[in-house]
């Protein structure tokens, strides 16, 4: 966290009192004194360059800032703000944006930055889903909410690197954890223990379908990446939930689920309109 200058003088207070008050509106720009203030307003002028009123109030919104706390990161923003603009004009002033991995970086985030915004544009114009077509998915998803299940669920993780025909063999024979992790106690093959409880609605669909034909201590294993999960089934207890709470999650999942159906359509739409030519790569294939 930035330390802070006290202000000593009454000017710089109703300066800084001025600018806090402005940017706690967001949406329009109050007047200090007879001034109106616009919401491009300077703020400070750092070298020629200025910091606006419009800069911090983006600041605000991405961080996420609540009203209470508004004046005090309004004061850390500005300073953060000016801090910034003197690393990038030195920055520029030594020609670092012009080095082949900082343009590249450039070009691949302003790319990102306008697809997303396009994007947006679409799937702004998506209804939310309606009553009925959430009360149709509770209906219909009963392994999600009225038989919903927790599975409490105890792990040995270890290094995917380390997951060896012999172990799996060892996993194949071994009827508990314990069994394996005394395995690996023989043979030195290095593991950590956890544990974790899940319920049927916070996982994948395909996780789901799996852990509904197991039973109490039954074993598995889950490979993610660079590291490897062999679990025990612990405990299966029934967690039912009802529409009524149920139906913020599923509001979300549904207006998620069009999103990507509209995001998928349009890149569809976009591809069968252009012209794609694989030069030095090859084309995918086709399923």
């Amino acid at each position: 966290m930035l330390s802070h200058t006290k202000i000593n003088n009454s000017a710089s207070f109703k300066r800084m009192l001025c600018i806090s008050l402005v940017l706690v509106t967001a949406a329009s720009i109050s007047a200090c004194g007879n001034k109106e203030k616009k919401a491009g307003q300077a703020l400070v002028r750092v070298n020629g360059e200025e910091i606006t009123v419009l800069q911090i109030n983006d600041e605000l919104r991405r961080a996420g800032v609540n009203t209470e706390q508004q004046k005090t990161a309004t004061k850390q923003l500005l300073e953060s703000l000016i801090d910034r603009q003197l690393i990038l004009a030195e920055a520029m002033r030594n020609k670092v944006d012009r080095t082949p991995e900082v343009m590249q970086a450039i070009e691949r985030a302003k790319a990102q930055i306008i697809a997303q915004a396009y994007l947006k544009s679409l799937v702004s114009k998506i209804d939310k889903p309606s009553t009925v077509e959430i009360n149709d998915y509770f209906q219909k998803h009963p392994e999600y909410f009225t038989q919903r299940k927790q599975y409490d669920i105890q792990q040995l993780v270890i290094a995917t690197k380390d997951f060896s025909d012999e172990l799996k063999l060892a996993i194949d024979s071994a009827k508990s954890l314990n069994e394996i992790s005394s395995w690996m106690d023989k043979y030195h093959v290095r593991y950590a223990r956890g544990q974790l409880s899940r319920n049927t609605s916070d996982l994948p669909e395909q996780m789901v379908a799996k852990l509904k034909e197991m039973q109490k201590g039954q074993l598995f294993i889950v490979n993610e990446g660079e590291n490897s999960m062999i679990n025990s089934i612990a405990d299966i207890k029934d967690s039912p939930v009802t529409a009524k709470n149920a139906a913020p999650q599923i509001e979300q999942y549904l207006l998620n689920k069009k999103t990507k159906e509209v995001a998928d359509a349009e890149i569809t739409h976009l591809r069968s309109m252009a012209k794609i030519e694989y030069l030095n790569a090859s084309a995918p294939i086709a399923h």
